[in-house]
């Protein structure tokens, strides 16, 4: 269903580009409102919550933006605080940080800070995430799996995400990391649900619309088990090979895009979709 009020996620897959081009991070400045944006950065992923703060903080206040603020809650008490929730209220774009991503939704889930962050979403502001910040933003998550592995039966640990986009489960660092096992397992535990497998220095941009358009220099890969017609995938023997057939895999680069609802690819390519991403400007 579309939702015209609802704001944009900003999925990164890790690793984007911090001191060049900057291009994934302009985008975010950009679709924030520009030089009248305000950025929240949440450091609850990661051990090194000022050195991350510190960073983004320069990037995006070398973009342009006209205020960011860090975010560090390291605690469940710390989300219910009036003082942080009035300060996420105030931003134009809500920026999650690398890490681990149980320690968001463990930490976040559930508060009011969880709830103003749904709330801000469907109220047309920009949620990003990179890395754990991106994985954290599905409906269910990965928390680990092995890499650079052929797919075992039931070797991952999952749990739920901060439901930011429902139906999907989000893998990042994917193609870098060798994680297509991984997310093969994972949608074979859960068929119907979408997989998305996102580079690094790679982002997916989603809309009201429920439509994403792919961005970076990577490629996210798309894969839906909705016609598995069989998989071995149970408890009893996890650690042998998964067998999966009849499984839907997309691959998109730069400029191409997929519909969460239809569950159709977009193959018009856009060859200038950094410059054509619609701004809202008259939310500000």
């Amino acid at each position: 269903m579309t939702d015209s009020k609802r704001g944009t996620l900003i999925i990164i897959g890790g690793a984007e580009d911090k001191t060049a081009d900057k291009r994934i991070l302009k985008i975010v400045h950009r679709l924030s409102g520009g030089d009248n944006s305000t950025v929240a950065v949440v450091t609850t992923a990661t051990n090194s919550p000022f050195e991350a703060e510190r960073q983004y903080n320069e990037i995006f206040m070398n973009l342009g933006c006209k205020a960011v603020y860090g975010i560090n809650i390291t605690d469940r008490s710390q989300a219910d605080d009036r003082r942080v929730i009035k300060q996420i209220k105030e931003c134009d774009c809500i920026f999650f940080v690398g890490g681990d991503q149980l320690r968001i939704s463990s930490i976040l889930g559930g508060t009011e800070f969880h709830k103003t962050l749904l709330d801000s979403l469907a109220n047309g502001k920009i949620i990003a995430g990179t890395s754990a910040g991106a994985s954290m933003m599905s409906q269910v998550m990965v928390v680990e799996g092995k890499d650079d592995e052929a797919p075992r039966k039931c070797t991952l640990k999952m749990a739920p995400g901060m439901g930011l986009l429902q139906g999907v489960i989000i893998d990042q660092h994917f193609n870098q990391r060798g994680r297509m096992g991984r997310l093969l397992a994972a949608i074979a535990q859960n068929p119907g649900i979408i997989g998305l497998g996102i580079d690094e220095d790679t982002a997916a941009i989603v809309d009201g619309n429920q439509t994403f358009r792919v961005v970076g220099s990577g490629v996210v890969t798309v894969i839906d088990g909705r016609d598995i017609t069989f998989t071995n995938t149970s408890e009893q023997n996890s650690e042998e090979p998964l067998a999966i057939t009849n499984v839907k895999i997309h691959v998109f680069p730069e400029g191409y895009g997929f519909n969460l609802i239809t569950k159709q690819g977009i193959i018009q390519k856009d060859d200038d979709i950094g410059k054509n991403l619609k701004i809202e400007e008259d939310k500000k």
